[in-house]
Formats: structure tokens, C-alpha cells, sequence
């Protein structure tokens, strides 16, 4: 009926009860149990078939689509599924001689069931126990032997679990012998520790000690005794450094075990730690202190022995034993004696070494340093409450009081609060005699044994008068100025109203991210004024801010912007900075190019780069930075041609600038040139177009001619953009060669020739011949006409040499000292003006001496002069008068000379003669191609 109700099919409902009797069939151990009841179960399942179906008209109604079923109902059989295991067995590790059990759960408590060891049924015996509580079954091995090792069974109602049993014998120790073994072990030092252990376990069993965590192998202080059933470690002659935790690890293949125990090595302390530290030294008591001992040998301090010595003296008096507290207090002191004191530890175990202190004086004039301000703790019209810290330096001694002074504002006579047979004992102290309304400042001093120390700074100045009332809400809140990272705030300061709120004393101001809900205080410290820069910002962040007055009466209500405030500065429109930008350039080809681009806006604008108002390729870079953008073409071509604009925007507005970029190279030459001769008297010229015209709208072309009457080319028109020009003015008779060059922003082309043009007169009067000429041969070989001299220079002056060498083309000049080049010897000056060589020695020493050679060298041969120079120590004639001998000499040695090429030197020579008293040269000739020239009027000397 239920299966009706549903509407499902029948048959399905017997699938789902088979699969549900096949899981039911298996128990925890994964294995399957079938009873005579299940198998019969399934055959009547099976044995049920739907013949027929009938419906109703209610039926019919609720379900439409059922199909119609063949015979009549058959009532659901309800199946018992049997006994089966809730839980099973599971294997268990057992200890040789420990009990072990088994234990399994069934379904039913009314089933029985039965043990199996290795297939063998089990018996309750001296060494097996079998119970059953309800659905519980329980096998307990009493004593486990290596025997009862092996797979146990339990079966009930045909259906069984199984689970092995591991017997195991690992090292174990007795109860008691443990008990014993984990109490501390305490010797005295120099004295011998024994730990024994025995124990049970399968053989062979690894032993190891331990002393804190370090393992202990035998040695001269060390024994480790070993056997199969105990282990016994003998520590000798025990030190306080043998102190700690002594472990023994047994181990077998069956596992392991642990046991711990302590060392106690007994000794007496070591002498207390010092320095000793002088608490109160005043004319009547002598206090201080020391540290205990660093080792109190294992037992506490009982008691401190304690000498004093005067300083002074060779004696020690024993003032006794203290209890175990390391501070002393000497009474029996004489006012500005030293003393010195020895200390020792007393403890169970012995007496400490001397810890001996430094000397120490009674009755010295130490006073205490200043206290710190004193702080206002509250103020009325008849009272103010304050209250102070104790001085850092206390002068030694005890501190027995303090003085208080007040004094009024604009005044400068501090009052005593207190009198000096009345100390304030206590930190604070209420000052009640003030006049109300009325500024007060304080100061306090404290005094020891010695006296009146120094006073401490004054205390801000406070008002006698009754709290105040908190200040109320600022007003005009607002933010002048931002940036990317600080705003600057300015408001009104909020009015004073009596009985109501009261002046404001201070202001915090407070911000907030937007995405955060705290806020937190820009400032540590009041802020006076009315204005306030909050710094540290991130760039575009949005922040709520709020600023609160307050006053010794409490904080205001907050003030907030009605708004968030978004860190950036002001918007401020686009505007180039750069005013040197070029509005066109022009870029050889495969040359980079490159535009930089300064600007300024507010906040960070947009850039966007257009050739030609369409954006930029992306072989084209473009950097952007704070105020500055740049375009960079790393190889251009002549595709890169165009004009290029930067578009920076934001939200104030937009700037644009424009350059023009011309890629362009060295142009190619025109084509053939050819000349028409229409109109007499003119030539037209006509050339074909550059292959660059087409791609470079500002190529150009220009032409030149050249008459046969002259030797050199004219131009006779540029900047054409066409490929013709007609040269008028053509002479008859005369021969014209033309030239077309190609012309741009990068350069000029190689030239286009055109045909020679030649027009011949229709009546000849007269013919002219032109002489034929013989070209002359002016070429030389290198020949000196003025040979080197010998030269004896004195030594630390100057020398010079000279000599005069024809030849063409100009020979090349080379000097040798003792046949080795000095043409790049820095000590040298050398020089070769129109074939005058001279060289200049600086400073003549004796490692200039020797041979020096001048090689004039060229295509038509070679030639040499030598001349030796000589050091001499004696004295010689100024420079000046040996510089005018070299000229007179080279003089006379250039007009002896007929020669062409020595025309302009003896002209130049003519120029220098002049007389040495004057300040100028007197020039006697000029000439050119002439004969030789004397110079007279010469002074002697």
C-alpha cells in the first residue's frame, strides 16, 4: 500500500530490498553472513508479480499518467534481515604475562555465539575467560604467553569476525624499583652516586645512560655496569657540575623504555656578589646592600657573617651574623670615617669566601638632586591639588620630606607652602591658601639627612577656579589646500558662552579612511592655533576628517566635514612648462627619435599621444612620469613621417601640442638630363624626377652651368619643384654643360649631367685660335739649401736649429737624435713653416748631446743633414742675441738662394730685421719674385 500511495513501481521496490538485504548482509569486517531466513526472504520477493492494476475515479484524478496494473494488490511482506555485527573485533598488541581481550557487538542480545583460536574452538580454561554481557562478547587472555599468538574468531548465527593478536615481551622495569629510581639522588661533593635498575624484557636489550640528554660512556669517573636483568651507573667524585637530570633507555626489537631520575650534588656557596651598594650614608648609619651568592651550593642562605675594618687600621671587627637578607644597616659609625666590610654566605653545607666591599664614608654632605615638575592634579577656587615624583638622586641618604613653594603669575617671590618643622611626608598636597581666579605656578625641593636639596623646575601655571565646562563645536571647517599626500584644515575657533562652555584651550584633529571605522588623532600635542596640516596621505585616498576643541573642562562634539576629502591637490588645468619645444624636426633615417614633453596639471592628467590624430603604433614607446611625457622611436623610418600630438587632460581641462616629424634621408639624383633648344638664346632643361620626389613632399631641385669661357659652375636656379627650367642668355659660339641636383632638408644629391650644348654663329668674321699649351713639370726631389751648423750651447739654456729644404710636394720632416726619432719628444719643439725646419732644445744638459740628423723625405727621393751639439759650462750670450745670430745667418743663406720657393722666406726674414733697441720691426722691402735684398743701416752689436 505504501508503495501505491508513492506511485512507484512494485518491481522497483523489490530491487531497492534486495539491495538493501545484500548490504544488511555484511558486517564491520567486511565480510557477508547469510542466514536460511534471508535466503527465503529473497524467494517469496521474487516470487511477487503484478498482474493487473484498478483505479479509481480519485486515482484517475491524482495520478493521469499511472499505468494500469494486471491482478489484485498484494500487501507488502515485511523481512527480519537476522543477526549481524554492530561492531566487530578488532587485532589487538598484547605484553608477554599482561592480560589481553577481545570484544564484539551484535544486533540481537538473545544470540550465542563461539571463540576460535587459529580454527580451534576455545574453552574456558585457567588461560581463557569467555563472558557475555547482552549483545557483548568478550574473550580475556588471562596471561599472555608467545603462544597465544595468532588469528581469534568469534561466530554467531552464521556470521563470524576475526582479528589477529600480536604477543610482544619489551623492556619493562619493576613497579617498585621505579618507585625508588625517579627519587633524587643527593650527594656531597667529592662523594660517589650509584643509580640500579632492574628489569624484564626479550634479549638482547640495548642500555645507554643519560646526564642531560648527553650519553655517559665509560671513563675515570664514569662505570656502567650491565647485565640481562638490571643496570647500575657509578658517578665518582661528584662535582656541582654533575647536577642534573640522570635517564636510562632500555630498547629491544619489541620497543622501548624510559626512566628518570635526579643528581643532587651538595656543597657550600660561593662568596656573595658585589659590588656592594651604599642605600643611606649619613653621620649616624652606614646602609647598603649586596647580591647573594651566584651557587648556593644546593642549600639556601641561613645566614651572612659580617667584618668591618676602619680604613686605616689593620684590624677586623666581627659585627656577627645577619639572617639571610643581603642588606645591612651599620649604626655604630663615627661622622666622616671610612669603613670597609667583609661578607660571607653561611648556608647547611659551609661557609662562603670573603666577599669584600669598597670603602664606604659616613656623614658626607650629600644632597638630593631635583625632583621632576610638579604635575596639576585638579584645581577649585580654594584649593589646587598637585602632585610630584621622588628626585633620581636621593644624595645617599633617605629622603624625610619635601618643601612646596607657589608663586603668582608676573611675580617673582616664591612663598612657602609649608614650614620646615612641617614636611610633607607624602608626594602630593592640597594648596588651599589661594586666591581665587588667581595663576599660580609651584616648585618643591626634598630634604635628607644632609639637607635641602636643589629645587625642581615649575609646574605649568594653573588657575584657582572651579573646573571648566567643556568648549562647544568649532565652526567653518574647511580645507584650504591638498595634495597627494597632505591637506591643510583651518577653522573657527568655537564661542565663549559663560555657565554654558568655556574658551577652548586646544583642538585634536582626527581622521579616518574611508574604508576604516576608527579614527585616529593626528596630533599628540594641543594645537593652538586654528589651522592644522595632516601629512602622510596616500595619493587619491578618500578620508573623513574631524577636528575637537578641548579645555581643562573636557573635549567639545566633533566637527566633520559634510563631505570625504580626496588627497589630491587643487585641479589645476594642463599647461606646457617646456616653451623651447620645436614644432618640427627633421630625423635622418634610422636615427631615433625622440620628443620630451614637460607639463603641469593638477590632478594627474591623461596623456594620449595621435600621429596624424590617430594614436601612436606600438612600436612607438611612450614614458610617463610626474609632469613629464616622452616619445621615443628607437629606429625610424620614413613611414614615421607626420605630425605627432600629445593630448594631456583631466578634469580642469585639455592642452594639445603638435611637431612635426620629417624622416627623411640624403636625397637621390635626378634622372637623364636632356636640353631643348626651341627659342634662340635659350636652353630648356628637362630632367627626370628623383625616386625620392614622391615620397618627400619638400624635395627641390637646383641647377648650375658651366660656360666654356670660365672655369667655374653658377647656379642658375633653386628651389624648383617642377623637372624643367629655361636658361635664357646662351652666348653663340659657346659650349654649356648643366646640372640638376636633387635638394631637401637633409641634403644635396650628387648632380644629374646634361649633354654638352654648343651653338654656332651663322656669319664668322673672324676665328680665334687658341695657342696650345705646355703644361711644366714643377715636381723636385727634397733638397736642402740651407744645411744644419754646429752648435755648442751652454748648459740649462735654450738651443735652436734650423734649416731651410725645397722640394715638391712638401717632403716629410723627420728628427733623429743619435739615429732615434724625436719627432714625439715632448722636450723638443719642433716646426716646419713654408720649408724653414727649426727645432728648440729647452733646457741643453749633457743627455743632449750628440749627432742629430733631419731626414726630408717624398715620391721623388731623399735627403739628410747632420750637425753635432756640444755642452759647455761657460757663459754664453743671451738668448736674444743667439736668436738674432741664427736669423742673420739663415738670412744670408736664403738670398743666396735663387730659388722660386724661397721667395716669401726671404721676404719673411726682411720683415724680422729690425734694431734691438726698438720695440717694433721695421719692414726695409717688399718684394715678391725679385733679386736678393740687402738691409742695411744696421747698429754694431
Amino acid at each position: 500500500m505504501i508503495a501505491l500511495l508513492l506511485g512507484q513501481d512494485p518491481n522497483e521496490l523489490v530491487s531497492d530490498d534486495e539491495e538493501s538485504e545484500s548490504e544488511a548482509s555484511e558486517d564491520s569486517t567486511g565480510q557477508h553472513k547469510h542466514s536460511s531466513s534471508s535466503k527465503k526472504s529473497k524467494k517469496q520477493k521474487k516470487a511477487v508479480h503484478w498482474e493487473s492494476e484498478t483505479e479509481d475515479a480519485a486515482g484517475r484524478a491524482t495520478h493521469p499518467r499511472r499505468k494500469k496494473r494486471k491482478g489484485p494488490l498484494i500487501q507488502d511482506v515485511m523481512i527480519d534481515p537476522g543477526v549481524h555485527f554492530i561492531c566487530g573485533l578488532s587485532d589487538v598488541s598484547a605484553i608477554i604475562n599482561e592480560p589481553a581481550e577481545f570484544t564484539c557487538k551484535l544486533s540481537s542480545a538473545d544470540c550465542e555465539g563461539t571463540w576460535f583460536r587459529d580454527g580451534k574452538k576455545i574453552s574456558p580454561d585457567d588461560n581463557f575467560s569467555v563472558t557475555k554481557d547482552g549483545a557483548i562478547h568478550k574473550l580475556v587472555i588471562i596471561r599472555c604467553e608467545e603462544q597465544h599468538s595468532g588469528k581469534y574468531r568469534f561466530e554467531a548465527d552464521g556470521r563470524k569476525t576475526e582479528a589477529m593478536i600480536s604477543v610482544k615481551d619489551p623492556p619493562r622495569f619493576d613497579h617498585e624499583d621505579l618507585s625508588a629510581f625517579t627519587k633524587p639522588v643527593t650527594v656531597k661533593v667529592g662523594h660517589n652516586a650509584i643509580f640500579k635498575l632492574h628489569f624484564v624484557g626479550h634479549e638482547p636489550i640495548k642500555i645507554r645512560w643519560y646526564r642531560e640528554e648527553e650519553e655517559l660512556l665509560d671513563d675515570n669517573n664514569t662505570k656502567i655496569e650491565k647485565s640481562a636483568s638490571h643496570s647500575r651507573l657509578l658517578l665518582s667524585r661528584c662535582q656541582r657540575k654533575d647536577m642534573g637530570e640522570i635517564k636510562i633507555k632500555l630498547k629491544n626489537e619489541h620497543g622501548f623504555i624510559e626512566a628518570i631520575s635526579q643528581l643532587i650534588v651538595l656543597d657550600k656557596p660561593t662568596s656573595p656578589l658585589g659590588p656592594a651598594e651604599v642605600m643611606e650614608s649619613s653621620a649616624m648609619c652606614i646602609e647598603f646592600k649586596w647580591r647573594p651568592p651566584k651557587d648556593d651550593g644546593g642549600s639556601p642562605v641561613i645566614n651572612y657573617v659580617i667584618e668591618r675594618q676602619q680604613v686605616g687600621r689593620n684590624t677586623w671587627k666581627k659585627i656577627g651574623e645577619i639572617p639571610g637578607v643581603p642588606s645591612y644597616r651599620d649604626t655604630d659609625v663615627d661622622h666622616g670615617r671610612k669603613y670597609c666590610y667583609r661578607i660571607r654566605a653561611v648556608t647547611a653545607e659551609g661557609t662562603s669566601e670573603v666577599m669584600e666591599t669598597d670603602d664606604m664614608q659616613a656623614g658626607t654632605l650629600a644632597f638630593p638632586g631635583p625632583a621632576a615638575p610638579p604635575k596639576i592634579v585638579s584645581a577649585f577656587d580654594d584649593c589646587i591639588n598637585i602632585s610630584w615624583a621622588s628626585p633620581n638622586k636621593t644624595g645617599g641618604s633617605r629622603i624625610l620630606g619635601y618643601i612646596l613653594e607657589k608663586r603668582k603669575k608676573g611675580s617673582n617671590l616664591w612663598t612657602v607652602v609649608n614650614a620646615m618643622d612641617e614636611l610633607i611626608k607624602e608626594k602630593k598636597y592640597a594648596v588651599k591658601d589661594v586666591v581665587s581666579r588667581m595663576e599660580y605656578e609651584f616648585r618643591v625641593t626634598a630634604i635628607n639627612l644632609s639637607g635641602i636639596g636643589e629645587f625642581s623646575n615649575a609646574s605649568e601655571f594653573v588657575f584657582a577656579r572651579d573646573p571648566k565646562k567643556p568648549p562647544g563645536r568649532v565652526t567653518n571647517l574647511k580645507v584650504t589646500d591638498s595634495s597627494y599626500t597632505h591637506l591643510v584644515l583651518t577653522w573657527t575657533k568655537p564661542e565663549d558662552k559663560p555657565e554654558i562652555q568655556d574658551e577652548a584651550k586646544g583642538y585634536f584633529v582626527e581622521i579616518r579612511p574611508a574604508e576604516c571605522l576608527e579614527w585616529s588623532r593626528c596630533n599628540t600635542t594641543l594645537i593652538i592655533t586654528t589651522s592644522f596640516t595632516v601629512k602622510g596621505l596616500k595619493s587619491m585616498a578618500m578620508y573623513w576628517v574631524r577636528v575637537i576643541a578641548t579645555n581643562d573642562g573636557g573635549e567639545s562634539a566633533p566637527e566633520e566635514l559634510p563631505n570625504y576629502v580626496l588627497a589630491m591637490p587643487s585641479p589645476v588645468r594642463p599647461k606646457f612648462t617646456n616653451h623651447k619645444m620645436k614644432s618640427f624636426m627633421v630625423v635622418r633615417a634610422g636615427n631615433s627619435v625622440r620628443i620630451t614633453v614637460n607639463f603641469e596639471a593638477s590632478p594627474q592628467p591623461h596623456v594620449m599621444w595621435l600621429k596624424d590624430n590617430v594614436p601612436v603604433a606600438k612600436r612607438v614607446t611612450i614614458s610617463n612620469s610626474d609632469g613629464t611625457s616622452q616619445l621615443l622611436i628607437p629606429s625610424s623610418e620614413r613611414s614615421d613621417t607626420g605630425i605627432y600630438s600629445i593630448l594631456v587632460k583631466n578634469l580642469a581641462g585639455q592642452e594639445t601640442f603638435s611637431t612635426e616629424v620629417r624622416v627623411t634621408d640624403d636625397p637621390k639624383p635626378p634622372g637623364p638630363v636632356e636640353l631643348e633648344e626651341n627659342v634662340p638664346g635659350t636652353v630648356t632643361v628637362i630632367w627626370a624626377p628623383s625616386p625620392d620626389e614622391k615620397r618627400d613632399d619638400r624635395l627641390n631641385y637646383t641647377v648650375s652651368k658651366l660656360d666654356s669661357t670660365k672655369r667655374t659652375w653658377t647656379t642658375v636656379a633653386e628651389k624648383l619643384f617642377n623637372n624643367k627650367f629655361t636658361v635664357c642668355n646662351i652666348m653663340p659660339g659657346r659650349e654649356y654643360h648643366f646640372r640638376v641636383y636633387a635638394k631637401n632638408d637633409m641634403g644635396v644629391s650628387a648632380p644629374s649631367e646634361s649633354p654638352i650644348c654648343g651653338r654656332e654663329k651663322k656669319k664668322e668674321k673672324f676665328t680665334v685660335s687658341v695657342p696650345t699649351r705646355k703644361d711644366c713639370d714643377l715636381r723636385c726631389a727634397p733638397t736642402f739649401i740651407v744645411p744644419l751648423k754646429l752648435h755648442t750651447a751652454p748648459k740649462g739654456y735654450e738651443c735652436y736649429m734650423s734649416c731651410a729644404v725645397k722640394g715638391n710636394p712638401g717632403p716629410r720632416i723627420t728628427w733623429y737624435r743619435n739615429h732615434v726619432s724625436i719627432n714625439t719628444d715632448t722636450n723638443y719643439l719642433i716646426s716646419n713653416t713654408c720649408g724653414v725646419c727649426s727645432m728648440l732644445v729647452l733646457r741643453v744638459g749633457a743627455r743632449d748631446m750628440g749627432e742629430y740628423t733631419i731626414c726630408a723625405e717624398s715620391a721623388l727621393g731623399r735627403a739628410e743633414s747632420s750637425t753635432v751639439l756640444s755642452v759647455r759650462v761657460l757663459p754664453v750670450p743671451s738668448s736674444s742675441a743667439l736668436h738674432r745670430f741664427i736669423l742673420s745667418i739663415l738670412y744670408c743663406a736664403v738670398i743666396e738662394s735663387s730659388s722660386v720657393c724661397a721667395a716669401p722666406l726671404r721676404e719673411s726674414l726682411a720683415q724680422k730685421g729690425r734694431n734691438t733697441a726698438c720695440s717694433h720691426f721695421q719692414p726695409k722691402s717688399s718684394f715678391t719674385h725679385r733679386a736678393p735684398l740687402g738691409v742695411t743701416s744696421l747698429l754694431p752689436g
